[in-house]
């Protein structure tokens, strides 16, 4: 094929996308996140990538968290738009979440869900569950840009296109670092795990 032509075809998808949405979603080397690609989620600030712990003495669900070593880039993800018209993500565009491991001790699926409210806590978690169905409420999410900082990036919950509420990191009593709704977001950038899995499981 024409390499002339495989750039003007990127470029009026691109146009296309950005026309009715956000610009594509960039990794650290300012490439085109991929739908369907591994990413690790690493902070702009402080602590590790994301991780799988269980809660309160019981080993299912898992929540997911943030591994509190610098050095530790976790749990890559995934990222998925099965109304998707093209193979990036975009900005401010409803999509599902999914942590890339093969297995945990739960024997499901990881992708992203928003659990009910903590009685304790008054928080709402994000929890690893089955693959959602296209009209689930509790699993749609959005990655916006943050002005702040070159490819840095934050994730918002949003039951809808348009009422988002940002994921922050709250620490539990113990100490262990959750993903939770919060009205601080949680800045964040993608680095490419180069398609690799982690066989992980909860100990």
């Amino acid at each position: 094929m024409n390499p002339m032509f495989d750039v003007l075809f990127v470029l009026t998808a691109v146009l296309a996308a950005t026309a009715n949405a956000g610009r594509p979603v960039l990794d650290t080397d300012g490439d085109f996140i991929l739908d369907g690609g591994s990413y690790y989620v690493l902070p702009i600030f402080s602590g590790g990538g994301l991780t799988l712990s269980p809660r309160g003495g019981n080993q299912c669900p898992l929540y997911i968290g943030q591994e509190d070593s610098d050095v530790n880039r976790g749990i890559p993800v995934k990222f998925s738009n099965p109304k998707s018209r093209f193979g990036f993500v975009l900005e401010s565009v409803n999509l599902n979440i999914k942590m890339d491991v093969k297995a945990t001790i739960c024997v499901q699926s990881t992708y992203w869900w928003i659990a009910e409210s903590d009685m304790g806590t008054k928080k709402f978690f994000v929890v690893a569950g089955p693959k959602p169905e296209e009209d689930s409420l509790k699993s749609f999410f959005q990655i916006k840009k943050t002005q702040y900082f070159h490819n840095g990036y934050t994730i918002a919950f949003c039951p809808n296109e348009y009422d988002c509420i940002d994921v922050g990191i709250f620490v539990d009593g113990s100490g262990v670092l959750r993903l939770a709704l919060s009205p601080t977001p949680f800045p964040v950038m993608f680095v490419n795990a180069n398609g690799t899995y982690i066989d992980y499981k909860i100990q």
